[in-house]
């Protein structure tokens, strides 16, 4: 649909929805008892117009209480309780679904020249099968899913099969069928997620159930379940979802469900153990996810499950051991994340199929030579660690991988995601050319406990407690990274002093001490950092401005965005004008916090040539954050670097009386946060300045 303007289009709250709904029936839903039933009704269409519009109007004029009670029942049980709610919401809806008609899109000229016939996309059953979820989706997960099915293409690569995934969730979400939800917190991670609206869900099980066999589910999500032995199913289901309830046991003989493809028990905490025989029901299986469980061991009959294509155990955090799982030929998907396993199932050498393996607990002490070079068809490897708890530094140590294991990961040329653990030995004279395959990498390097979130975009390397320079040559493999975080490293350097890193883009240092001394040599003769847009200096000793750090390193600045500086003791001004590092003139975004001795963001140095900046080189910052800032007095000179800012928080900063702004340079500002107390007793120029900002301001709370 080709558009001008797009607009998100809100549902309504709770009281928006009962005012359209009662405009729509009348003044019959004040009668006393019909009210709570006409409140509830409302309340089921979840904030959707189309619904309330539709299901209130067909409810016009209905006097009987039983009409209501059925119309409630109807709608909880997904199932329209009406004919003119069947033809105006749920056909209306599943008119926009078989619009896309079947959708399967051919293969390439290239896969056609080799005759390969096949689908690689059926978007109503990816719509259809969002329905198995009760709340948040998380979107890999779900791609996942999708793609073990064979919806997204028997043949696909991951990477392949997760790009047609996004391309389906784009696609839903054009046409109202999905929405974004946002970055969602699952236990040690954060997730991106996106919804379906419990009216677009109730007409997706709707068609289910009403359209043929193929996609019948058993939907018994997020109703709070502590036993399923009473709830009958169908030998013909294919998917089935007892996801987000309080299970405490599963029973010992289990309906023969022999369609069964996908099996979803994630999200019930209180369930500890399944019984031995229990996946013996469920032959022809290929999705299972068991996330969020207390369970201790899978039982023997998990190895019986030969068409198992995606087997999910995310945050299973009290599960030590699996079981063989020799049989599992067809696995592609082995997602252990959060984890305390302790040693590697056995029979995972038959697993010649697999294609993402997320491992982050295993003991690496039981990985043998030759372990990686049994996967050949692997895609995505995570081996690193999601959160360790009380493990300690030494058992950490031990988890590392050493340089024969990092050598054979370099022969597994499908490979295209890697997040592992390497103990720092293992750079020591390496070809890194093979880094190149990769389109994105987490390398942790050293006896690192720190959590940094992994974004399978970036190709990043997390150092901890290492001298960089001297333990082996890290340089080797940073020429192939775009994120590097440095925690309490020493001889950064060193390490760029003779070498460019073009593809750097971010540098993050913690808890690292500088000398700042004079620089050996000559300085400034190439950038090692050309391409560098973030930098984070946090509890950096010693640092007093950033042009010193800059002019340390020999750094330019030349295309620096962002700027965060996080408890930095020393620092008492941010940039001068004096030396070869100047304000960054591309810089947009500027957070400050915790830095007791800073005094000014700007100094001009009196004995400068260049004491004023020309207009090509002042920055246009958009966003400036301070925060606990109790010496800073003022922002600095040329004012004129702050007539693009847009956002401005200014907290605990309470010797900052004056803001660089006047009438003519605040036109783009849109917000001003900050605590009451300051911004009562700011200076203001012009008496009218201040009643002009007044609409922009927002009173700063402790949240």
């Amino acid at each position: 649909m080709k558009t001008d303007v797009e607009m998100k289009v809100y549902t309504l709250d709770e009281d928006e929805s009962w005012q359209l709904f009662a405009k729509n029936v009348g003044d019959i839903v004040n009668q006393e008892k019909i009210h709570p039933l006409a409140k509830e009704i409302a309340r089921e269409c979840d904030g959707l117009p189309l619904a309330i519009i539709v299901i209130g109007s067909s409810m016009r004029g209905k006097t009987r209480v039983e009409l209501w009670e059925d119309a409630l029942k109807s709608l909880r049980m997904s199932e329209p309780h009406s004919k003119v709610v069947e033809d105006k919401v749920y056909k209306v809806i599943k008119w926009s679904l078989d619009s896309f008609g079947s959708q399967d899109i051919e293969s390439s000229s290239e896969q056609r020249s080799k005759r390969v016939n096949k689908k690689r996309g059926d978007i109503q059953s990816c719509f259809l099968y969002c329905s198995l979820y009760p709340a948040a989706i998380p979107t890999d997960d779900l791609i996942h899913c999708w793609w073990a099915e064979g919806i997204l293409g028997e043949h696909d690569t991951y990477e392949e099969a997760y790009n047609r995934g996004i391309t389906m969730i784009e696609r839903l979400k054009d046409a109202c069928l999905l929405e974004y939800h946002g970055m969602v917190i699952f236990p040690g991670q954060v997730v991106d997620c996106v919804k379906m609206h419990d009216v677009v869900r109730d007409i997706a099980r709707w068609i289910a159930s009403t359209f043929g066999d193929e996609h019948t589910f058993l939907f018994q999500a997020g109703i709070g379940l502590t036993e399923i032995s009473h709830i009958t199913i169908s030998a013909s289901v294919k998917g089935i979802s007892f996801v987000s309830n309080k299970i405490e046991c599963l029973p010992d003989c289990f309906t023969k469900c022999p369609k069964t493809t996908s099996l979803l028990f994630q999200d019930n905490y209180p369930l500890q153990k399944i019984p031995q025989e229990f996946f013996l029901a469920f032959p022809a299986l290929r999705v299972l996810n068991l996330s969020q469980t207390s369970i201790e061991a899978l039982p023997s009959s998990i190895n019986s499950l030969c068409q198992l294509r995606a087997l999910i155990l995310q945050s299973c955090d009290v599960l030590k051991e699996l079981p063989t799982i020799a049989n599992l030929h067809n696995l592609q998907v082995l997602d252990c994340d959060e984890t305390f396993l302790s040693c590697l199932p056995q029979g995972m050498d038959n697993l010649i199929n697999l294609r993402l393996l997320n491992m982050p607990v295993a003991n690496m002490k039981s990985i043998s030579k030759g372990f990686f070079l049994k996967f050949p068809s692997i895609e995505m490897l995570d081996l690193s660690y999601g959160s360790l708890g009380e493990t300690s530094l030494d058992e950490i140590s031990s988890h590392s991988l050493g340089a024969t294991s990092f050598d054979e990961i370099s022969y597994l040329y499908n490979l295209t995601y890697l997040s592992i653990r390497v103990d720092s030995s293992s750079f020591f004279n390496r070809d890194y050319t093979w880094m190149t395959r990769l389109k994105g990498f987490h390398i942790r390097v050293g006896e690192t406990s720190i959590y940094v979130p992994y974004n399978k975009s970036e190709r990043a390397i997390n150092v901890f407690k290492c001298e960089i320079f001297s333990n082996g040559e890290l340089s080797g493999m940073l020429q192939f990274a775009s994120h590097l975080y440095l925690h309490i490293c020493m001889g950064l350097r060193k390490l760029i002093a003779y070498n460019t890193f073009n593809g750097l883009k971010l540098l993050k240092i913690e808890c690292c001490s500088c000398s700042f001394g004079l620089v050996e040599g000559e300085s400034g003769q190439f950038d090692p950092l050309p391409n560098l847009e973030h930098l984070g200096l946090v509890s950096v000793n010693n640092l007093r401005s950033v042009s010193d750090f800059g002019q340390y390193l020999g750094l330019r600045f030349s295309k620096l965005r962002e700027l965060v500086i996080f408890k930095c003791a020393s620092l008492t001004y941010v940039f001068n004008d004096d030396g070869a590092c100047h304000v960054p003139k591309h810089l947009e975004e500027i957070r400050i916090m915790v830095c007791p001795q800073l005094v000014e963001l700007y100094v001009q140095c009196s004995s400068s040539d260049q004491a004023t900046l020309i207009n090509s080189e002042i920055p246009r910052v958009r966003k400036l954050n301070l925060n606990d800032l109790p010496e800073l007095a003022t922002l600095g000179e040329p004012q004129n670097m702050w007539e693009h800012l847009e956002e401005l928080t200014v907290i605990g900063c309470d010797g900052l009386r004056k803001l660089p702004l006047s009438i003519q340079t605040s036109k783009n500002i849109k917000i001003i946060e900050g605590e009451s107390k300051w911004w009562s007793q700011l200076e203001w120029d012009d008496d009218n300045f201040k009643s002009n900002l007044e609409h922009c301001y927002k009173e700063w709370y402790y949240r």
